[in-house]
């Protein structure tokens, strides 16, 4: 792959607060290139990278790219964007264009251990957690997160050595851009159906990325459309499965909940010749759905060559990525967690673990994420959300669509018994805090910008504790 950054020197990030913008943004700065960047809205991404001494300009207008000689941006832009038209032009002139995943490709490309972790659920932890056997390995990896990571600082790392581990994401095929010597593939689930239309599609684009790796594919051997990509690829990599059973090459024993954010099992594994207890794990975050997730880690790391201490230490100095079931405070009785499921199945698995644990009730705080996927899934995230004991909903927000499916959050709430939905976020928190009981927990569920609710919250619930 070309080398396209030789020689450049003003890298521009049209959208520099994005999940998958930001790492990238994080691992050049650190290696010396002057950055600049623009995004729509203030919010505690964009802070973190003025702190960095990057340049941010809050808007987007043609004139931002001005002077850059690569300017980057992501599939999530849309083809009307100011920067974007400016970027087109400038390229006729040029001035290197780049698509986010071609970016990511290129650094991925430079290791020669990248763990690529693909899936429609779980890519963030999975890959939290694959950084911190690495980090216990003193591996000194590089990684780019699609969410903050306490130990790393943020999203991304520039390490030194030839291991690298990056997201994976199938969303509109970027992840076919990427280099991967050890691939995991979570999960095949209906998502991003706007652009893949069918199923058989998006098994299809999963496929190519298993063709594209060149060394180990660690996949869910109980999930039957990961099954059926790896069945219609032409891969050459070796493959190892993991799940729940015995009949995978990894899987979790003897599972034990050992309290709210306490879980202890051994990971077995077994192959030609081999049937061997690994390790015992304890995994210090919520949820069994995250004892799979593990086990998707050790497996990886473990065929990588990491030592079995490094995979029991890094997955128990693990305490959860940010936004993931993330604890923010506890006051007066009631418990504030903020989680970046957008999906129903995530949505579901969050509160099925929520629900599980020892509060009153739940109350489930959700901004539909896209127009798209609202409507196309409605029934599912019906379904999903009304697993929670009270559901309050924002507006659906938008982001890089415009409303030509003619949803609104109220259509969601007609389908949740007792759901009540609020045009803003100030109405959204004053709800909650005039009915929330303690022994409550309040969780806030989205990957937009629902968790500037969660913050009124406390903040209200501070204030009225302090009346009191």
């Amino acid at each position: 792959m070309e080398n396209f950054l030789k020689g450049k020197k003003h890298i521009h990030f049209i959208g520099i607060g994005g999940s998958g913008m930001y790492p990238l943004a994080q691992i050049l700065h650190t290696k010396g290139y002057y950055l600049t960047g623009s995004d729509n809205n203030e919010t505690s991404t964009l802070e973190a990278v003025r702190k960095m001494g990057i340049p941010v300009t809050l808007g987007q207008r043609a004139e931002n790219v001005d002077g850059a000689d690569c300017i980057v941006y992501s599939a999530a832009i849309m083809e009307d964007n100011p920067e974007l038209i400016a970027a087109r032009e400038a390229a006729k002139r040029g001035v290197k264009l780049a698509e986010r995943s071609e970016l990511l490709g290129l650094v991925t490309a430079q290791y020669e251990k990248a763990f690529c972790v693909s899936g429609t659920h779980g890519k963030t932890t999975t890959s939290s957690m694959l950084t911190c056997i690495l980090l216990a390995a003193n591996a000194d990896p590089s990684a780019v997160i699609g969410g903050k990571l306490r130990a790393i600082g943020g999203s991304g790392r520039a390490g030194n050595s030839e291991y690298m581990v990056c997201e994976a994401c199938e969303f509109k095929d970027t992840f076919l851009h990427l280099f991967p010597n050890i691939s995991v593939i979570l999960n095949i689930d209906e998502d991003h159906m706007d652009y893949f239309k069918t199923m058989d599609n998006l098994k299809s684009s999963f496929a190519r990325f298993c063709n594209l790796t060149t060394d180990i594919i660690i996949a869910n051997g109980d999930d039957p459309s990961v099954r059926e990509a790896l069945n219609i690829s032409d891969t050459k990599a070796k493959i190892k499965t993991y799940g729940w059973t015995e009949f995978n090459h990894f899987h979790p024993e003897n599972i034990r909940r050992l309290g709210d954010f306490h879980w202890r099992f051994q990971i077995e594994h077994v192959d030609t010749n081999v049937d061997e207890t690994l390790c015992e794990i304890d995994l210090h975050v919520p949820g069994k759905h995250n004892v799979y997730n593990a086990t998707a880690a050790a497996a990886a790391a473990y065929t990588a060559g990491i030592p079995v201490e490094a995979i029991k230490q890094g997955l128990a100095d693990f305490t959860g990525a940010m936004r993931r079931f993330e604890k923010l405070a506890e006051i007066n009785g009631v418990t504030f967690v903020d989680d970046y499921g957008h999906h129903p199945a995530e949505i579901a698995a969050t509160l099925k673990t929520a629900k599980a644990m020892s509060f009153k009730r739940v109350w489930c705080v959700h901004q539909p994420f896209t127009y798209s996927r609202t409507a196309m899934l409605l029934d599912e995230f019906a379904e999903a959300l009304s697993i929670a004991d009270k559901v309050v909903l924002t507006e659906i927000m938008g982001s890089r669509e415009k409303n030509t499916y003619n949803i609104y959050s109220k259509d969601l709430a007609e389908k949740i018994n007792g759901c009540v939905w609020f045009p803003t976020f100030e109405e959204v928190a004053k709800h909650v805090v005039e009915n929330v009981e303690p022994g409550d927990l309040v969780i806030t569920t989205s990957c937009g910008d629902v968790y500037k609710v969660a913050d009124m919250m406390i903040e209200m619930l501070k204030g009225k504790n302090n009346k009191i």
